[in-house]
């Protein structure tokens, strides 16, 4: 037996030429990108507005827990911080300037404050 594939008896090759031609594949290319894009881009920024909104959250209550005379505060993603890349929490308009409460990391959680000494929450 000559033939290992009895279903290719009588089959003959075409003429070399691609399936589809280069402007469709150009085309096809370009769909796929944009498919993959269009279900990335909407889970980042998603999760940067939660993070922006978490991060807003707990940079207000550690303002109010370590400087009573700030007038407000300020959450900014910093990648070279002074406690390094993730959200930073500043407090603004206390005597001084703009001053560093808190590092709250790249993915924001609620502000766990210390608890005083006395034990009652302030």
């Amino acid at each position: 037996m000559t033939d290992d594939h009895p279903e290719l008896t009588g089959y003959e090759p075409g003429d070399a030429r691609p399936l589809r031609s280069p402007r469709l594949l150009w085309a096809m290319r370009a769909l796929v990108t944009l498919g993959i894009l269009a279900l990335i881009l909407p889970g980042f920024a998603t999760i940067a507005s939660v993070s922006s909104a978490t991060a807003s959250r707990a940079c207000a209550a550690w303002v109010e827990y370590e400087t009573s005379d700030a007038t407000g505060f300020s959450v900014r993603f910093e990648l070279f911080g002074p406690g390094g890349a993730g959200w930073q929490c500043y407090s603004v308009g206390a005597f001084g300037g703009d001053r560093r409460v808190a590092s709250l990391g790249i993915i924001p959680s609620g502000a766990r404050l210390p608890i005083p000494s006395d034990g009652q929450p302030t």
